[in-house]
């Protein structure tokens, strides 16, 4: 049986052992419901407790300052419509990027709906925003500044702690989406200048179904859910424990394990990207160069389609993705890749090849091994491409 290799951690993560491990009492024993006051509900609350205390000491944030919710997506919903709401008297404008994942450009769309302005900046040809245009996008009735940490599909870092410096200079909230940062990038969300930012435990091992809001304290945003006291009452609730204590745990070991993981995926990352540029022409990185997440590869290829890839590389127990997992079943090109001047046929081409803690060299090396025959394969295919070879002849 041939050995799965999975290189599609920014889609998802398995749980790691340490984390499932430290989940099984509370599906085992301490089942009980938090608000409850015996005692395995009151080991429910404690774990809680501790849990809000990891991932507060990831962000260097106050444990009143995390909220749980159920998901990155639920994070971001909360932040661009508890705030609009609470500020809506102060103004109607946000700010945003037109490379966010679509939990943020989806509910913009519903917000413009609803009496809201919206400004998505544009970014260069490594996928950053330039802070220039930030400041001259900023007006009277700027609410709120949201802008991505890392970008999904691309891996481009943007510069947070200069847009958060912006926007607390002319008084306004800053978020960002930091799913895909959250446990590979250090961050400190007081040196940064972050108000809000979202989370995602099945990026980091912790099970899907779980996430975070960090809340910096005193600022306004209305409750997301009514109708108990959970998480302070701005989400009621009965807490999902399990997944609570899940996120908790990968949030610890990823900071403790943060440097060393770090060195391996970037020494991963830049080999594979060395060894594909070089042995397969008509092919272009996709995002900075250096700015980058430490375990993203995005590289497009000309000529052949990127779900073509995919399912050869499949054939050889390899997963890997084509842009963002939240549009897979889309035929439309990435808005990512378009935005940073990607023709619509050189987007479909794309490979995107996430690494984490658990890929190995020799499995970055399997993929250098089969990759080049594969885009081969489907260029001989193409016609296009028997075009430009007989040009080149």
């Amino acid at each position: 049986m041939k050995e799965l290799i999975y290189f599609d951690n920014a889609a998802t993560t398995p749980i790691r052992p340490e984390v499932y491990e430290e989940i099984k009492p509370y599906i085992e024993e301490h089942f009980g419901n938090p608000s409850s006051i015996y005692s395995i509900a009151r080991d429910s609350k404690k774990a809680i407790d501790k849990a809000r205390q990891q991932v507060a000491d990831a962000l260097n944030a106050q444990p009143a300052e995390i909220y749980f919710t159920g998901c990155g997506s639920e994070s971001d919903n909360w932040v661009l419509k508890g705030v609009s709401s609470a500020l809506k008297n102060k103004g109607n404008h946000i700010i945003t990027t037109c490379i966010e994942h679509h939990a943020i450009l989806h509910t913009c769309e519903y917000l413009e709906k609803n009496g809201f302005e919206v400004t998505y900046l544009p970014v260069d040809e490594y996928g950053k925003i330039s802070l220039d245009d930030l400041k001259a996008a900023i007006r009277p009735e700027t609410i709120l500044v949201s802008v991505m940490f890392a970008n999904n599909e691309i891996g481009t870092v943007e510069p947070i702690k200069e847009i958060g410096a912006i926007c607390h200079e002319k008084g306004i909230y800053f978020h960002t989406d930091a799913v895909q940062a959250f446990g590979h990038i250090k961050i400190d969300v007081q040196d940064m200048n972050i108000d809000f930012l979202s989370i995602s435990g099945h990026k980091i091992g912790a099970p899907k179904g779980i996430g975070a809001l960090y809340i910096r304290k005193g600022c306004k945003i209305d409750n997301l859910i009514h109708g108990g006291q959970q998480e302070r009452g701005r989400r009621a609730g009965t807490e999902n424990v399990i997944g609570i204590v899940a996120l908790g745990k990968a949030a610890e070991m990823a900071m403790a394990e943060i440097d060393e993981v770090t060195a391996k995926l970037t020494y991963l990352r830049d080999k594979l990207i060395n060894s594909l540029l070089s042995k397969i022409d008509y092919a272009r990185l996709n995002g900075h160069p250096v700015d980058r997440l430490p375990g993203n590869v995005n590289i497009s290829f000309e000529f052949i389609e990127g779900e073509s890839m995919l399912l050869l590389l499949d054939n050889y127990g390899i997963c890997a993705s084509s842009g963002s997992a939240c549009t897979s079943g889309s035929l439309d090109p990435s808005h990512v890749l378009l935005a940073i001047g990607l023709p619509h046929e050189k987007a479909h081409g794309s490979l995107r090849i996430s690494l984490g803690y658990q890929n190995t060299e020799e499995q970055v090396d399997k993929l250098i091994e089969v990759l080049p025959p594969i885009v081969q394969r489907l260029r001989d295919m193409s016609p296009l491409y028997e075009e430009i070879k007989n040009k080149n002849k």
